[in-house]
């Protein structure tokens, strides 16, 4: 079978090694990145490194965009429109808002060009493993045409007309996010009242309760470790869009609230900043924090110092760090715990 000519767009966390994956699936994809050192470090593994855009999406019959969020994706397409194919096929496996996916849509066909959105779930591990779960949204015409490319990512299911795909990848990032957090609170019920965490996650694992999230990040707070697996600014993303996409669905979802997901909105506002006296000065915004990194929000390294944007009382409580926030407080400990708002000073 003849391989279309790829190009792919965006080699950072995700995109590097599915566009290995690609590359020794011989698809000799043509790889660009804003950044161009990214994309040149993968010369010699059967991608082709190309430092200007235009280059890279010239005669493309597929063109993948795996970007940090719906303004790039946007920027992108706006510059590469002059340089694309006609009817090329553009497949958008970022994380983006539903209505970013139905506009890039829009503004594709307008050109000739076809287009799905195919967000992905799995994480680094799944993309190197090429093991992705594939929510694609579009025609079925242009799902099929994709589907050898799919294969060499992961699985890959047609969730109906575009835009769809960003609706199941919400609605994912909604039941792991809740998950992952119930599951902390969980554990750390079960060692405040006496009994062993460690045996009573073996003890439900087996019931209903039983799910990947306490396998994986059951372990993972067990074993207190907060080595990092995403950004804290990709969580907020994520619940933003559900936010977004509720709000045009006309649902009221309870997502910012009760602690939802690992992050805690607070005025629109996410909590976490740089410590006190950081490099980057005292409140600066900390949008790059890393889940489960050792990060800390502002006043844990001195607790109950007052800073510039809020106070935060820093509380070893075994399984889980717990940040309180004078200010009824947003939090995410280190990507792992239970956060409730302070009491007064």
């Amino acid at each position: 079978m003849t391989l279309p000519v790829v190009a792919f767009l965006g080699i950072g966390l995700m995109g590097r090694p599915m566009a290995l994956r690609l590359a020794a699936a011989g698809f000799a994809p043509r790889v660009w990145n804003r950044s161009p050192a990214k994309a040149a470090a993968l010369a010699g593994s059967g991608a082709v490194p190309c430092a200007d855009l235009g280059q890279a999406v010239t005669g493309a019959a597929v063109v993948v965009s795996m970007l940090e969020a719906g303004p790039a994706v946007g920027a992108t397409i706006a510059a590469a429109l002059p340089s694309l194919a006609p009817g090329a096929l553009w497949i958008d496996m970022s994380s983006t808002r539903h209505d970013e996916a139905l506009a890039f849509h829009a503004r594709l066909d307008g050109h000739g060009m076809r287009f799905l959105d195919a967000p992905v779930s799995g994480g680094v591990a799944g993309a190197e493993g090429g093991t992705l779960a594939i929510m694609a949204g579009g025609s079925l015409h242009d799902f099929n045409e994709a589907l050898p490319l799919f294969g060499a990512l992961g699985s890959a299911r047609l969730v109906v007309p575009a835009g769809s795909g960003q609706v199941a990848k919400l609605c994912n990032q909604l039941i792991v996010g809740a998950t992952i957090h119930i599951v902390a609170e969980a554990l750390l019920l079960a060692q405040a009242a006496g009994a062993d965490p460690a045996a009573v996650r073996e003890a439900i694992r087996g019931g209903f309760a039983g799910s990947r999230i306490l396998d994986l990040h059951g372990q993972r707070m067990l074993e207190r470790n907060f080595v990092a697996g995403g950004q804290v600014k990709s969580q907020l993303k994520d619940l933003h869009n559900v936010l977004a996409a509720a709000a045009e669905a006309g649902l009221a979802l309870a997502a910012d609230s009760g602690g939802h997901a690992q992050l805690r909105v607070d005025r629109g506002r996410v909590g976490w900043r740089r410590p006190c006296g950081s490099a980057a000065g005292a409140g600066a915004d900390q949008s790059g924090a890393e889940i489960g990194g050792r990060r800390r929000p502002v006043g844990v390294a001195a607790a109950g110092t007052r800073c510039a944007v809020r106070r935060y009382e820093h509380v070893e409580s075994g399984l889980h760090p717990t940040y309180r926030s004078s200010s009824g407080g947003v939090l995410t400990p280190r990507g792992i715990g239970i956060c409730r708002p302070a009491r007064s000073h």
